[in-house]
């Protein structure tokens, strides 16, 4: 799987580089998520923009990947394209995941500015 990582201050950006994130390549992506957090990651945000299609198995990546950050870290997803808004509403994990249109609005509320809210 090909994923881009970079850090903006304290914050790291993730992006898929991948059209799809199915059962195929969705253990790679948890496994790198997880690396991340394992060293040291703890402020986020997971880049969608170039994702058309993801499943059970990559929304499962998701959550562990917020369940390894626990109570010390954040989780915020950006650039979602509308078929994967759609599956992130009908799974209702839009009430669980921190949803925003750009990176800078994600990027903008892990670094603790306030008055950006969830853009879906």
């Amino acid at each position: 799987m090909r994923i881009e990582a970079e850090k903006t201050g304290d914050i790291l950006i993730v992006t898929p580089m991948e059209k799809s994130i199915d059962a195929s390549i969705s253990a790679d992506f948890k496994a790198r998520m997880l690396e991340e957090i394992e060293n040291g990651a703890r402020r986020i945000v997971l880049d969608l923009s170039h994702v058309d299609f993801l499943d059970s198995s990559a929304l499962g990546a998701m959550v562990s990947a917020l369940k390894a950050l626990g109570g010390v870290g954040s989780l915020a997803i950006c650039g979602i394209r509308e078929p994967v808004v759609n599956v992130f509403k009908l799974t209702r994990l839009d009430r669980v995941f921190r949803l925003y249109e750009g990176r800078s609005s994600a990027c903008s509320v892990l670094s603790g500015n306030p008055g950006e809210e969830p853009e879906y």
